[in-house]
């Protein structure tokens, strides 16, 4: 008889979920419309994509991709339903010998995992990233260039980046004393977090356990060098180094650091990519990202923290805090992307960027013109108010 491990406790209600989440997968569609389930793998490819989502999954290469509307599509599985789909587009499971009960069941631990009250960081935008990622692989230099366990790589890291994000930043976690901060010693917390979660979670799925154990190791690995590289406070490290690359045109995409650099650098523009959308698109990013933002602004004031400036309410909006990231975070970056590839897509994320930014610029510009407006009528009304009071009782205007 096998001896429980001592740390092993009683059945969490995270696991209780997922394993509902996974039965629910398996059996309940074909179960509700009395479809037998004689053969459950049989159905796990095509089963949950079913009407408008699986035509939207034959578009999923569409810049324009819509993710809020596919994630109500699937009845809030977007992240399930997309990485599995592009898992077997590329024929990683077939490739890697993946058993698919295993790789349904990672994903849905992986989509459990994602915190739904954030209102950005959650398994939505790690949905929205994965497929960006994506379209950036479908470019013709990566195309050409990356192998399979680059492409399995890719994909899993997009929709792993934020794992188990808490809905703060590093800051508020260092100077809350939060374990986290002190367990990765204030350096890239959140995104040792987000890789350490994920290898726990390839764990105890088992999805690789067939792979020799170096192989798996060097995987886990990488799959952390990439995931690092989401940390914006090393976004100019990045960029410096990429620029130098390009202005040396030294990249070799045949050698296997090159790639792998490359592949850090389009997760990155995949992770930020919310500016370079569609207007309709950007704009509910920006207004969720700016909720989750002035979020934890309240929580610093509520507890007598320092507020982290752009996370202040009082003194902040969204355009001003989309304007700054746009000029300052996003543009550098996809500008260098652009001078590495420079095809139709880089063109019209280039173009989105710009008139997102002159929307919120001329939004912000009304605004400001309708309240100064509303200050100078209330003052002049007050003014009006008060040479009223200051007249004689009885007394008229000349």
């Amino acid at each position: 008889m096998v001896a429980r491990p001592q740390s092993a406790g009683p059945v969490s209600a995270r696991n209780v979920r997922r394993l509902l989440s996974f039965q629910r997968y398996l059996h309940s569609s074909r179960f509700i419309r009395g479809i037998p389930a004689s053969n459950p793998l049989g159905y796990l490819l095509d089963d949950d994509y079913t009407g408008q989502a699986k035509l939207m999954l034959e578009k999923v290469g569409n810049w324009n991709f819509d993710m809020f509307l596919f994630d109500r599509l699937t009845n809030g599985n977007s992240l399930v339903n997309l990485t599995f789909h592009l898992f077997n587009s590329y024929g990683l499971i077939e490739l890697f010998q993946l058993d698919m009960v295993k790789l349904r069941r990672f994903l849905v631990m992986i989509q459990e995992d994602y915190r739904s009250q954030n209102p950005y960081h959650n398994a939505v935008h790690a949905a929205d990233v994965t497929q960006a990622m994506y379209c950036y692989l479908q470019e013709p230099k990566l195309a050409e260039t990356m192998t399979s366990c680059d492409l399995l790589l890719g994909l899993l890291a997009a929709a792993t980046h934020d794992l188990d994000h808490p809905g703060v930043n590093q800051p508020f976690l260092i100077k809350t004393n939060h374990y986290l901060a002190a367990l990765y010693k204030n350096s890239s917390v959140l995104e040792n977090h987000h890789w350490k979660s994920a290898v726990g979670l390839l764990r105890e799925s088992a999805l690789l356990s067939h792979l020799p154990t170096e192989d798996r190791l060097n995987m886990e690995e990488r799959l952390g060098s990439l995931i690092l590289a989401t940390d914006i406070s090393r976004q100019n490290n990045y960029l410096s180094e990429f620029r130098a690359h390009l202005d040396k045109r030294d990249l070799c995409l045949t050698n296997g650091g090159h790639r792998h650099f490359i592949l850090q650098i389009a997760l990155k523009c995949a992770d930020i990519c919310n500016p370079c959308r569609p207007w309709k698109l950007s704009k509910l990013w920006s207004e969720k990202v700016t909720e989750e933002f002035f979020h934890q602004g309240d929580i610093e004031r509520k507890h007598h923290l320092e507020v982290t400036p752009f996370c202040d309410r009082q003194s902040n909006s969204v355009a001003n805090i989309q304007i700054g990231f746009m000029t300052y975070v996003v543009e550098p970056l996809f500008v260098e992307w652009s001078r590495f590839s420079d095809t139709r897509l880089s063109q019209t994320m280039m173009g989105h960027l710009s008139l997102n930014k002159q929307g919120w610029k001329e939004g912000r510009d009304k605004q400001e013109a309708s309240t100064s407006r509303a200050s100078e009528e209330q003052r002049t009304s007050a003014a009006k108010d008060s040479n009223s009071k200051e007249l004689p009782q009885g007394s008229k205007r000349s």
